[in-house]
């Protein structure tokens, strides 16, 4: 009922807002400018907005230079949130600093919240972005290639190349009509992995050094730190895809990202290959996410979050 329910709101309303969890990656960007293009298509007044700057690698993307960072003074009918998990994801309060009719949710997190007046909620979906296709299927009008370029590269990103748990068969079956439409794998790859600026690998360089395997060898970590974001002139959101580096070494079943977001706040990220459910330790931490991939927030000086995270794993594994 709840797709149905989804395409009533749109037939019935006129203006919307669109957004998305703070640091938006791949799924987040494609699934929220997916919906714009949908909803554009109705002639309706669309507006996206994001906590954070909109990465370079999705700039290629139908919309994305149309994203703004503030949120306006006005009111909307409907607000979609996607792919947040929680609203306080999108900014802190953002239930009460936004005024709109109805809160529809769209996630597939597991341990997401319920927070809007429509919750379609599915954690079977391999990524926000086959939602939106499913809606837009429904609705019975023809996917546009921009619209497929941006579900495309939401489940691509989601699924780390099809490399991940959630790259069920859903997702490969939508990606297939996605390529009879048009899409080029390769260019959205090249995309996605192959124009990256210096300023990435430079951080990368930085990150490596910081290296630490636990003593039995099953965890480890990289550190990114606002001292190294400044020495190479890199953005937080550069550190994209930085967690899976010591998640590829033999015998690590649990990979950490810290990446220090002020004096003594770390933004903690996880990558599980399969032993161990990372949604439920980041839970356990004040955080959320999937099986393989969650995160939290956790305060303290390095030293002392490393300890707070460090022993969680351990007690998981």
């Amino acid at each position: 009922m709840m797709i149905p329910n989804i395409l009533s709101e749109i037939e019935n309303n006129r203006s919307f807002l669109i957004t998305t969890h703070e640091n938006p990656d791949g799924d987040a960007v494609g699934s929220t400018l997916a919906l714009g293009c949908f909803l554009k298509s109705f002639a309706k007044d669309v507006l996206i907005y994001y906590r954070d700057p909109m990465p370079d690698t999705y700039m290629y993307l139908s919309l994305a230079d149309t994203v703004v960072n503030e949120i306006p003074e006005r009111h909307f009918d409907i607000c979609f949130i996607l792919d947040a998990g929680e609203a306080d994801r999108v900014c802190k309060g953002f239930s009460s600093l936004v005024k709109c009719g109805k809160l529809v949710n769209i996630d597939h997190h597991p341990y997401g919240d319920k927070f809007g007046s429509i919750n379609y909620v599915d954690p079977s979906a391999s990524a926000t972005g086959a939602m939106v296709y499913r809606i837009i299927k429904a609705s019975g009008r023809q996917l546009d290639f921009e619209t497929a370029l941006c579900i495309y590269t939401a489940i691509v990103a989601d699924t780390g190349s099809f490399r991940y748990s959630n790259a069920n068969k859903e997702a490969f079956m939508i990606s297939g009509e996605l390529v009879d439409l048009g899409i080029n794998p390769w260019k959205v790859a090249e995309r996605l992995y192959e124009s990256q600026p210096k300023s990435r690998l430079d951080l990368l360089a930085l990150a490596l050094s910081t290296l630490t395997i636990s003593a039995k060898g099953d965890f480890a970590s990289l550190t990114v730190s606002l001292d190294m974001l400044e020495k190479t002139g890199a953005g937080p959101e550069l550190t994209d895809g930085f967690v899976n580096y010591p998640r590829s070494i033999q015998g690590v079943e649990v990979s950490i990202l810290f990446r220090q977001v002020s004096d003594r706040v770390y933004k903690v990220g996880f990558r599980s290959k399969g032993k161990v459910n990372v949604a439920h330790l980041a839970a356990l931490l004040g955080g959320g996410g999937h099986h393989n991939a969650a995160g939290c927030t956790v305060t303290g000086s390095i030293e002392e979050v490393r300890r707070t995270v460090f022993s969680a794993i351990e007690k998981a594994l």
